[in-house]
């Protein structure tokens, strides 16, 4: 089996910031136990003490981490950044949904790192020998300017000591030294405190606590001290987090294949067994990519009945049922490439221009637009007819860009469409519900996912930072106006928000284009996006592509600003390509089946941040790495994570790697001399950020299901099983067995006990695992 946890946060609200000056701009970042890397890091919200982010992020983390930390951090233009405070959670504590209080953030407990020990015990007569081979340490905090530390371990039994030398501008510091203590055997009872601990040694002032362990055989996590945090009565501020973690256990795909079976095949319930049902979607397979099920899928809608459960038309789709939430998110998986290249263009200009737009007379403020004249401060009437030139202009370019998009819009979204017109069209059939099969498609297309990426370009990946105050007021009432056009113009006139009457004539006159828009986007054949059983995932599909800075390892050693070179990679499943300019005609690339580990690079390594380095191996077993720098910590951990999700199915990765490089005849991280030295950090290939990119696993998602289905087979029985199913389903549950397991059939084809079937017959744990058994029988009577 194979075992992952995935952690997700959502990140609301922050309040009650201290104002230790006249304003904050706060951003939060977050880090988890066994490292000193930032995981993520949310967009900084200028000049607010009480800040929105609404941001969510998606982690795949390694099974052996302890606890997940937020800081809240006030950025500064000129020096490092201060630390507002911090909100620790323990692994046990993951799974809440409520304001947290921050607390003061204290340097001894901030640790992290393990430690690698021997122990040795030699008795005497009245005295014992406690010998401790103190051999490495690895991943300790840095508490120097530089980024690193002077690390020495001391050893400590009861009142005696015994210390190691120090280790210079290290995080990876080699010892190998063996520390003795003699001791009286009365000193070796149960109550006896044995430790080692590991400090920065400073020459001016008090030496930093690096952490402690216990003192036994093999390598160690360094722990705090212990103190308790304070949280200062919520002086500090408070932080509103939703954070959920998913432990999951992945069995080997042979024993998902039966239901990856079942639930590809048409779904036809005893009440819908003259329903006509089109040909299932093609199988998904493991190592499946994003763009083998675009293809494969025809359309999901066809299991949801939608419209046959609404008898209103004003209320279709209207609520956030399985469906609709189904179909949003079904959008941003295969739309979201398409939605930057419609729309990325004026969100930037929007947030270039920084114009001051605003139509309601109640929030109006004329010295917000003045300019400098002789005429003096702008009236009200010209800050209006000024707001409704502007959002004119802005709308009728959105508009023209979407309506001009059909060949752009994703195969699958449109046969999903036609699906969804034809469906609701053969519902409602009445003269007057004429525009229900446009308002069907145009309330999930535009007010469902146009209108919140224009509202909220950030979580939307069209901008890397929150817009402000006046940006977001203008991207507000143009996602107003885009809702309006989605309502087909139906609603104008009637709502509370009469000032927006102005943008009225440009929705009407818009309402033509957008229903021609809808006819050719339907247009299209349903099975324009079926491809082979097993459609590769194309080498000229680019899965990520942007400007970085490549580091010149050519030539003499060149200062560290002057030797990395801006060069525009590109990402595809195939290979990572970069060159001079995006136009460039020559590349020079690297095949990904070659990469076998990437990592980021310690920042004293080049005194530089938000370093990575792609590790590879060549034909004759030789390594090979190129550091790359990227713009930000959040850019840097997107590209670490495509890459490591482009080699993930790679055979040859390394178990360990130099955070450092190997400079002056010596690696900066671990001090050690020989180039081809053993790495002193372990690699962390599986700690990638989640994102609509990701490759889909099928195993995955069908273990996701078998749970939802696990946990409801009860109410399943109940209602799609007959009396005599399950009075058998109730038997073969009840049946004592050593190892307490159930059985539970699925029906296939009619519903079981009623004429001749197909049923698969799982054995099932507790827990909710399907145990490696599985098979398919067939049923009579």
């Amino acid at each position: 089996p194979l075992w992952g946890e995935r952690w997700e946060s959502r990140l609301a609200i922050y309040r009650s910031l201290p104002s230790r000056n006249s304003h904050h701009v706060p951003y939060i970042k977050s880090a988890f136990s066994d490292t000193v890397n930032v995981i993520f890091r949310t967009a900084t919200i200028w000049k607010n003490l009480n800040p929105f982010w609404g941001e969510e992020y998606t982690l795949h983390l390694p099974m052996g981490f302890h606890s997940l930390s937020f800081y809240v951090m006030d950025e500064d233009t000129i020096g490092h950044d201060d630390v507002i405070g911090k909100i620790s959670l323990s692994k046990e504590a993951i799974g809440l949904d409520s304001w947290v209080n921050l607390t003061r953030v204290n340097p001894d407990e901030e640790v992290q790192g393990e430690i690698h020990l021997g122990l040795e015990l030699h008795r005497e007569t009245e005295k014992v020998c406690l010998r401790c081979h103190v051999i490495e340490a690895r991943d300790l905090a840095p508490r120097d300017i530089s980024g690193t530390s002077d690390p020495f371990a001391r050893v400590i039994v009861n009142h005696h000591s015994a210390d190691t030398s120090i280790i210079k501008k290290t995080r990876f510091p080699h010892w190998g030294e063996n520390l003795e203590l003699d001791l009286e055997l009365e000193e070796l009872s149960d109550e006896a405190m044995v430790t080692l601990e590991v400090w920065d040694w400073d020459m001016v002032g008090k030496n930093d606590f690096l952490g402690k362990t216990p003192l036994l055989q093999g390598w160690f996590r360094l722990l705090p001290l212990g103190n308790n945090e304070d949280d200062v009565g919520g002086k500090l501020g408070a932080l509103r987090l939703k954070v959920r973690l998913v432990e999951d256990r992945i069995l080997p795909s042979m024993y998902y294949q039966p239901l990856m079976d079942l639930l590809v095949e048409s779904v036809i319930s005893p009440t819908e067994v003259h329903t006509k049902i089109p040909d299932p979607p093609q199988h998904y397979a493991p190592g499946d990519r994003l763009s083998d099920v675009k293809r494969k899928i025809k359309t999901f809608l066809l299991v949801f009945p939608f419209p046959s459960t609404t008898a209103d038309p004003n209320t279709l789709f209207r609520s956030n049922s399985l469906a609709s939430k189904a179909m949003e998110q079904f959008m941003k998986a295969v739309g979201m490439l398409y939605l930057h290249e419609v729309l990325k263009p004026i969100i930037n200009r929007v947030f270039d221009d920084k114009k001051y737009v605003e139509l309601d007379p109640c929030k109006i403020e004329q010295n917000r637009s003045r300019r400098i004249s002789f005429k003096g401060a702008v009236s009200e009437a010209e800050v209006r007819d000024s707001s409704v030139e502007m959002l004119q202009g802005y709308l009728t370019s959105i508009l023209q860009s979407i309506v001009a998009s059909v060949d752009q819009c994703p195969p699958v979204m449109r046969v999903v469409f036609k699906q969804l017109h034809k469906r609701v069209e053969e519902q409602f059939v009445q003269p007057e519900n004429e525009d229900v099969k446009y308002l069907a498609i145009s309330g999930f297309f535009f007010l469902r996912f146009f209108a919140p990426a224009i509202l909220t370009p950030k979580l939307f990946h069209l901008r890397d930072q929150h817009a402000d105050t006046r940006t977001s007021r203008t991207l507000l009432l143009l996602a107003k106006a885009l809702q309006s056009v989605g309502n087909l113009g139906l609603q104008l006139g009637h709502g509370k928000e009469q000032w927006m009457a102005p943008l009225h004539p440009i929705i009407l006159c818009s309402v033509a284009s957008v229903k021609d828009f809808l006819d050719k986007l339907i247009d299209i054949d349903h099975d324009v996006s079926e491809g082979p059983l097993r459609a590769r995932f194309l080498p000229s599909v680019t899965v990520k592509e942007g400007y970085l800075h490549k580091h010149k390892a050519e030539g003499p050693q060149l200062l560290s600003r002057f030797a990395f070179k801006k060069r525009y990679f590109w990402l595809t499943s195939e290979t990572l390509a970069y060159a001079k300019t995006p136009d460039w005609q020559v590349r020079s690339s690297i095949p990904i089946q070659r990469v076998c580990a990437v990592e980021r690079v310690d920042e004293n390594a080049f005194q530089q941040q938000h370093v990575m380095q792609v590790i590879t191996q060549d034909n004759d077993a030789q390594l090979h790495t190129m550091y790359i720098q990227c713009k930000n910590v959040n850019d840097l951990n997107q590209w670490l994570s495509a890459i490591r999700k482009a080699s993930i199915y790679n055979e040859r990765m390394l178990p360990s790697f130099h955070p450092g490089a190997h400079r002056s005849g010596k690696w900066s991280c671990c001090l050690q001399a020989e180039r081809g030295a053993l790495g002193c950090s372990r690699s962390h290939s599986a700690v990638t950020l989640g994102d609509w990119s990701d490759p889909l696993d099928p195993d995955v998602e069908t273990q996701t299901i078998y749970k939802q289905l696990h946990q409801g087979r009860d109410k399943l029985g109940k209602k799609y099983l007959d009396p005599a199913s399950r009075v058998g389903a109730h038997l073969c549950s009840s049946r004592p067995t050593v190892l307490q397991h159930c059985f539970w059939g699925v029906g296939r084809g009619r519903s079981l006990g009623r004429g001749t079937g197909t049923a698969m017959l799982c054995f099932l744990s507790h827990n909710g695992d399907i145990l490696p058994r599985t098979e398919n029988i067939s049923l009579s009577g």
